[in-house]
């Protein structure tokens, strides 16, 4: 038996949630209706989905030793995430992300500051938390992550790759991918068509076992053992879409070891992005078990829980 379900790996930063109306244009201004301090980072996101479903997980990376990065720390705790991997770089920054979601598009736009943290590096992976994991988590093929999926693989775990964005690494080791979710800007990328399930099939066939595609407000494609699936969106009100992705891979993760199917795992993780998505910020609106299995028999949400979650995120980084 291995200690952890999941362990992950990221540089999180730290997001500045702001919703406006409209997205100002230059020399003008707009009032904000609503600001919010959550952590950020695709796997660090999909972690805590993961672990607001009951995952027992793990964080390896590194972070500064600014109020950002305790923050991030905290907040990881928080969900119940081992941090004891984690790097504090000494005198050093935490990235930031100030994420500017405005009502009229549904969009967001994204300014971002990086902090002066030195990445985290291949030799600084903890092998020993990497063999008591039963799945990796990364969202890049950066060669940190390319050795600890060798690593972790050589001790039985599975790997899972949140591939947001195209990179010539990514079918250099797909080999390596057991689950293999990619964005639509990543299938554009890669295909000239919309025949999904032969494009599936194609990245199949290099090795993962299943391959998705998801495709914003088209919902998801994928392909697994039992043959082709289309998953799609739920319809809720759209406050903010930041983190919608990162929050479907970890609710995969978590659908997974519960022995559901890929098809199963792709709606789970569709209605748990969806909630997510009716409030501001890439956490504070992710649903715990109850919600989330409520929401997928009736079509409702509860949000008792997820408004307390998003008044506490709301209150400014000092008390957060």
């Amino acid at each position: 038996m291995k200690n952890y379900q999941i362990v992950g790996i990221d540089n999180p930063c730290v997001d500045l949630g702001v919703s406006v109306d409209v997205f100002p244009r230059p020399n003008e201004g707009e009032f904000v209706n609503e600001t919010s301090w959550q952590g950020g980072g695709k796997v660090a996101t999909g972690i805590v989905a993961s672990a607001r479903l009951g995952a027992k997980c793990a964080m390896m990376g590194m972070v500064g030793d600014d109020p950002y990065g305790q923050f991030c720390i905290a907040d990881f705790n928080r969900h119940g995430i081992d941090t004891s991997r984690m790097l504090v770089r000494k005198g050093e920054t935490t990235s930031l992300s100030i994420v500017i979601s405005d009502k009229e598009t549904k969009g967001r736009s994204i300014l971002g500051r990086r902090g002066s943290a030195t990445p985290y590096q291949p030799d600084e992976l903890d092998t020993e938390l990497l063999k008591d994991t039963e799945w990796l988590f990364i969202s890049t093929c950066s060669p940190t992550c390319v050795k600890a999926a060798e690593i972790a693989r050589e001790a039985g775990a599975k790997v899972l790759i949140d591939a947001d964005h195209y990179q010539p690494e990514l079918l250099e080791h797909i080999g390596l991918i057991d689950v293999f979710i990619a964005s639509e800007f990543v299938y554009e990328a890669l295909f000239q068509d919309q025949n999904y399930e032969a494009n599936c099939a194609h990245i199949r066939d290099m090795g993962p076992s299943v391959v998705i595609f998801t495709l914003g407000s088209q919902g998801c494609v994928g392909l697994g053992p039992d043959g082709f699936f289309s998953v799609p969106v739920y319809d809720v009100p759209v406050v903010d879409t930041v983190g919608c992705g990162d929050v479907f891979h970890g609710a995969y993760l978590a659908g997974i070891l519960e022995g559901k199917s890929p098809v199963e795992c792709a709606r789970l993780a569709t209605a748990v992005s969806s909630i997510k998505c009716t409030r501001i910020g890439g956490r504070a609106g992710i649903p715990n078990r109850e919600t989330v299995e409520t929401f997928m028999k009736t079509g409702e949400i509860d949000y008792t829980e997820i408004d307390e979650r998003v008044a506490f995120y709301g209150r400014g980084l000092q008390y957060v």
